[in-house]
């Protein structure tokens, strides 16, 4: 796969929807189904306000817990300091690929923060990023045991990211104007 090369699948739903709430709605259960994942949500983020809602989230099955946000809220001035990833999300870093929490460099992750915060065991933190500032994030996540996340599929999260970075930031600012 060439860094422009996504699976056919997503490739065709980021073809098929231009507007953004179709393809966050489209793409969610497609991202979770090529990763086999139990969870998969978007956050989104206005590095301006530092405002954030997940406003989109796909789950395998009724008892997997979905994350969600009807409003916009105020990012907690503690959170980079509690959360690793969050923080070098903030910095613009590539995005981190866990594959157990309960082994992850502490680092990296709070293991207690993902434990009450989320309860999946292994997850994608995929940096949504424009101009050197996070829009987004997008987490895929498997509960109840380790995954190992192969080269092919970090490329394609790689690759996504760059794809949907535009819809987020349009999304984000749409919501502000």
């Amino acid at each position: 796969m060439n860094r422009q090369e996504l699976p056919r699948a997503i490739a065709n739903i980021i073809e098929l929807h231009q507007a953004p709430d179709a393809l966050f709605t489209a793409l969610l259960p497609v991202v979770g189904e090529f990763l086999q994942c139990d969870r998969c949500f978007l956050y989104l983020h206005n590095p301006q306000t530092n405002l954030g809602r997940v406003a989109f989230c796909w789950v395998r099955t009724p008892d997997v817990p979905t994350i969600y946000n009807e409003d916009w809220e105020a990012q907690p001035p503690s959170l980079p300091n509690e959360d690793p990833m969050f923080a070098a999300a903030l910095r613009a870093e590539p995005s981190i690929f866990i594959e157990d929490v309960e082994t992850a460099d502490s680092q990296i992750l709070n293991r207690q923060f993902e434990q009450e915060n989320f309860g999946h065991r292994a997850l994608i933190h995929a940096h949504i990023r424009q101009d050197n500032q996070l829009w987004g994030i997008l987490q895929p996540c498997v509960f109840g045991h380790p995954r190992i996340w192969t080269e092919y599929e970090r490329e394609v999260i790689n690759n996504l990211v760059e794809k949907i970075a535009p819809f987020v930031v349009s999304y984000v600012k749409s919501a502000f104007d």
